[in-house]
């Protein structure tokens, strides 16, 4: 059988993933590109969080479809309103966007150019919040692994990190931020008041690299 030569939906009828994340690439099966989209629950809502896409070399291109957002680019704030197009070059440049009212969605785009499209690591590994949310700490963590195999990520690893810790595994968390701080320094900052890590809180391992 083959497959049909087109699909639509909208965005507010596909299934989310975690609070904000609705994965569309998924969705319809695309392998050129990486198409996602962000709703924003409430006003203030982080729908982008802040990040750059060095490891992954992605260009990518924020549409505002929906609501009004605050995005800052390289310290640089940019009102978008409905129909804002916001285009990241440099994939070195941080990024993120807040929400200025509920609801708000931002589509996003994003591929390395000159390059084949592969599903980054982030993507592989996000299928865990669901199951993080439901308190299936076990399956999480074994997404996470599997997603490690597409390459390395500071945020994979911190997320790992901190289900390994909910699970007990403390070498495995401690070893896993660790690596993610070698990444991103950021995540030691998000790893001082994380109560996920609060059951290796007392490792000296763990205050080493929080000092």
């Amino acid at each position: 059988m083959t497959e049909a030569a087109f699909e639509s939906a909208r965005i507010d009828e596909l299934q989310r993933a975690g609070r904000f994340w609705v994965p569309i690439r998924k969705r319809f099966g695309i392998g050129a590109f990486g198409v996602n989209a962000w709703v924003a629950q409430a006003e203030g809502d982080e729908i982008v969080s802040e990040h750059v896409e060095g490891s992954s070399g992605h260009q990518e291109l924020y549409v505002v479809v929906a609501g009004h957002a605050t995005f800052t680019v390289g310290g640089e704030e940019i009102d978008a309103p409905t129909g804002t197009l916001v285009f990241v070059r440099d994939p070195e440049a941080k990024r993120k966007a807040v929400a200025k009212e509920a609801g708000t969605t931002v589509l996003t785009v994003g591929a390395k150019p000159g390059e084949a499209f592969e599903v980054s690591s982030w993507e592989a590994s996000a299928e865990m919040f669901p199951l993080y949310e439901a308190g299936d700490y076990e399956s999480a963590a074994a997404i996470l692994r599997e997603a490690l195999e597409h390459g390395e990520d500071y945020g994979l690893l911190y997320n790992l990190a901190c289900v390994e810790s909910l699970l007990g595994r403390r070498d495995d968390a401690v070893e896993h931020l660790r690596r993610s701080i070698e990444l991103d320094p950021r995540s030691a900052e998000a790893a001082k008041s994380d109560p996920d890590l609060d059951a290796i809180r007392d490792d000296q391992r763990l205050a080493s690299m929080l000092s």
